[in-house]
């Protein structure tokens, strides 16, 4: 990726583009880089200059701390101006969450899809948010890298067993290099419900997605975005995933993002 993008704090963006057309920029969510959204952009870049990059404290981009959640949206206007001054946003998970918030800022964008911003449907999900954000913010604090992977993976409600046989893979050791970057996609969710205030300030139409193989919770988020918003659209995949297929998603955000 190139580095030749910095925000306005210094902090060098990794980023690359491809395609032609109107600008799409493509949001990771939590756990992730820029390559776990790449093989969106093949499809995209048919009709669209797609640009991929690597959020902060990530991948190839830099970081500088403290971090705040202002100084990610700032990252998306730095990338946004490069690439000509307006951009569509396309979020996938809590990079939903940051796309909806950059728009709620005020910057240039022309749409923003998002696909199962994973906001708290409950009461109970709200309190074990609240659990969750105490003790990463404690295991992060005293290093312990592997055990904010392990928080972090639970909350996403994998088993145990799941788990223990992500510790022992090839991968743990990459996953705990991102460790410290979910205290950042922790702050972008904020208390973990949906933030109707903010929201309803979202002046762009805004097109909410989720899977019908996703939990039920995950499709009434994207519904409760969708109402939110006062441009919203919702709009559920047949046999999607969390893990959704970019060439099943391609066209629904292309005829989106054309309108």
């Amino acid at each position: 990726m190139d580095k030749n993008i910095v925000s306005r704090d210094g902090t060098p963006l990794a980023h690359e583009s491809a395609g032609r057309g109107s600008v799409v920029v493509l949001v990771s969510g939590a756990m992730s880089t820029g390559a776990t959204v790449a093989p969106l952009a093949a499809p995209l870049s048919e009709r669209f200059r797609v640009v991929v990059y690597d959020r902060r404290g990530r991948g190839a981009s830099g970081d500088r701390l403290p971090y705040a959640v202002e100084r990610e949206i700032e990252d998306l206007a730095a990338l946004i101006d490069a690439a000509g001054g307006q951009a569509s946003l396309y979020g996938v998970s809590s990079g939903g969450a940051l796309a909806l918030r950059a728009a709620a800022s005020g910057l240039p964008v022309r749409h923003v899809a998002v696909y199962e911003t994973p906001y708290a449907m409950s009461e109970e999900d709200l309190r074990e948010r609240a659990r969750y954000t105490e003790r990463l913010t404690e295991a992060l604090a005293e290093g312990r890298r592997g055990d904010a992977v392990d928080l972090f993976l639970r909350l996403t409600g994998l088993s145990e067993a799941v788990i223990e046989g992500a510790r022992q893979s090839p991968l743990w050791a990459g996953m705990e290099s991102l460790a410290p970057s979910l205290a950042y996609d922790d702050a972008v969710m904020g208390d973990g419900g949906v933030p109707v205030k903010l929201l309803a300030s979202v002046p762009v139409p805004v097109l909410s997605i989720a899977g019908d193989a996703s939990p039920a919770w995950m499709r009434e988020a994207a519904r409760a975005i969708a109402d939110a918003v006062p441009r919203g659209t919702c709009r559920t995949l047949p046999g999607q995933t969390h893990m959704v297929e970019p060439d099943v998603l391609a066209p629904v955000l292309a005829e989106f993002f054309t309108r």
